[in-house]
């Protein structure tokens, strides 16, 4: 399994993108609610009863409220601005979503890289016992060497043993990030291509206006453009048209129309509505360019520190642990001939350990430094193989 599979898995079976895809599927209706006009209202009436007289007048009619302003496209277009706001932000849910499951994917691997390490450790240790136990039965060695030895064979056992317990808890959360079942068998993993060339900031930066998170400012600006245009609305005046059939008490049967308009009199309220939209708008405005800047420092953070985490990972590759890995086999021999002590092949060995340990950190490092980069910029296109 690689990562590819493991953001695709994450993208297809997480309940929170299930969620933020049905919250977007409920907002594309909403458009149609704002910018309906009002229910009609049908309504019968006694126009005229004398007290003194049988008969009176009454009628029906139907009246409907219509605003005379843009009111209705406004609401309509602040409706769709949250389309836009909660589809990006779906997509940026679905980002954090693939950064959780491919840090539990590096995480699982180093756990198993540091298992295997261990289990070549252990042979390396018996191989030092049986040295010396036949240096001790020779003659030509000490019984504190075998003992110190089986010290180390007995080290090495115990951090395998704990380490299937860190493994499990790796594959558990590896599980949990993909929705599924913790207890699932997770696949061998397929190591990622972590080592190329990292990009320049011009290519980082030219990614970040389409940051789902940016994406979803800019649309709040929209909303919040199209609410202040709705509250400018409210100055305007509502329309009400009633219509319908009447009947009079000279059994004359006739049609009557009443056309009215509100008097939106109370402006200090009017006033208010359209101050507190505007400052919304500012709000917005001001959200987004503070997220604009926070975007470009955690993309040159994640870009610089992936720099650094693979300047050292090609030292630990190409220099530093080839050295530590050639001079076991001299250690060995020398000891093994009675030309060094069982302490210079120890150091040896815990110099190589410390090494290939780093270097699995190392790898972590990179690969989590590309998940941080991928985040930042909005794709996991370059480490998705």
């Amino acid at each position: 399994m690689g990562l590819s599979e493991v953001i695709r898995l994450a993208a297809s079976q997480r309940q929170e993108l299930s969620a933020a895809h049905a919250r977007v599927r409920a907002s594309v209706e909403r458009p149609a609610v704002v910018s309906a006009l009002e229910d009609p209202m049908i309504s019968a009436s006694i126009d005229h009863k004398p007290f003194n007289m049988r008969g009176m007048d009454y009628s029906f009619a139907i009246e409907q409220r219509i605003p005379l302003g843009s009111l209705r496209q406004d609401r309509r277009q602040s409706a769709e601005a949250d389309i836009a706001r909660l589809r990006a932000e779906a997509e940026d849910k679905q980002l954090g979503v693939a950064a959780e499951a491919a840090s539990a994917f590096l995480m699982l691997q180093q756990r198993r890289r540091t298992a295997e390490l261990l289990h070549q450790r252990r042979e390396i240790a018996r191989a030092i016992v049986a040295a010396a136990d036949a240096r001790y039965g020779g003659g030509t060695g000490e019984q504190a060497d075998v003992l110190r030895a089986e010290v180390e064979v007995a080290r090495v056992e115990a951090q395998l043993k704990a380490s299937t317990g860190r493994v499990a808890a790796a594959e558990a959360m590896l599980n949990a990030s993909l929705g599924q079942e913790v207890d699932r068998p997770v696949r061998p993993l397929r190591p990622p291509v972590l080592d190329r060339p990292a990009p320049t900031w011009a290519e980082v930066e030219a990614r970040l206006p389409s940051l789902p998170r940016l994406q979803a400012g800019r649309a709040e600006i929209g909303r919040s453009e199209a609410e202040v245009r709705v509250m400018r609305d409210m100055y305007k005046p509502m329309a009400t048209v009633r219509a319908g059939p009447a009947y009079d008490m000279d059994n004359k049967w006739g049609a009557m129309l009443m056309v009215g308009v509100s008097v939106p009199i109370w402006r200090s309220k009017l006033s208010a509505g359209v101050r507190e939209a505007e400052a919304m708008r500012e709000m917005s405005r001001a959200d987004l360019r503070a997220m604009t800047r926070m975007a470009e420092g955690e993309a040159a953070q994640a870009l610089n520190e992936l720099k650094a985490a693979g300047e050292l990972q090609r030292s630990l590759r190409a220099e530093i642990g080839p050295r530590a890995r050639f001079a076991i086999d001299p250690a060995l021999a020398a000891y093994a001939a009675g030309r060094q002590p069982l302490v210079s092949v120890m150091e040896a060995l815990q110099t190589l350990w410390s090494v290939e340990n780093e270097l699995i950190d190392a790898d972590m490092q990179v690969g989590l430094a590309w998940v941080r980069l991928g985040r930042a910029t909005g794709s996991y296109e370059l480490i998705t193989l």
